[in-house]
């Protein structure tokens, strides 16, 4: 699957999840970013080119909005209804995900 058509198949990549997750509150970019380093310990960073495209293909897709621009001109967004939607779904994918790899790696798995 290409990493384009993740947001169609219901698949976020990591940028995407973590954009989302920070977007729970309504956050400006620069916000965003450090909302991401915290949340993970710095495990996780997106420079800005990179997450201002995440951006700009979660608007399209619906998965956030755009609230009013602030004074200071900076842009301010929030998670959607269906993006939560989605978020919430990747959540239960990835958790799946970790138990089928633990399974494996515990040998609850036979062949």
């Amino acid at each position: 699957m290409a990493r384009n058509d993740a947001l169609e198949t219901g698949e976020l990549t990591d940028t995407s999840f973590y954009i989302l997750l920070s977007l729970v509150e309504a956050r400006h970019g620069y916000l965003i970013m450090k909302n991401i380093e915290e949340l993970t310990n710095n495990e996780f960073s997106i420079g800005p080119a990179s997450m201002y495209t995440t951006i700009k293909k979660l608007l399209a897709a619906g998965m956030i909005e755009q609230l009013a621009e602030e004074a200071d001109k900076r842009k301010t967004y929030i998670v959607t209804k269906q993006g939560l939607d989605l978020l919430k779904k990747d959540i239960q994918r990835r958790e799946m995900m970790i138990r089928h790899a633990k399974q494996i790696l515990n040998g609850e798995v036979k062949e």
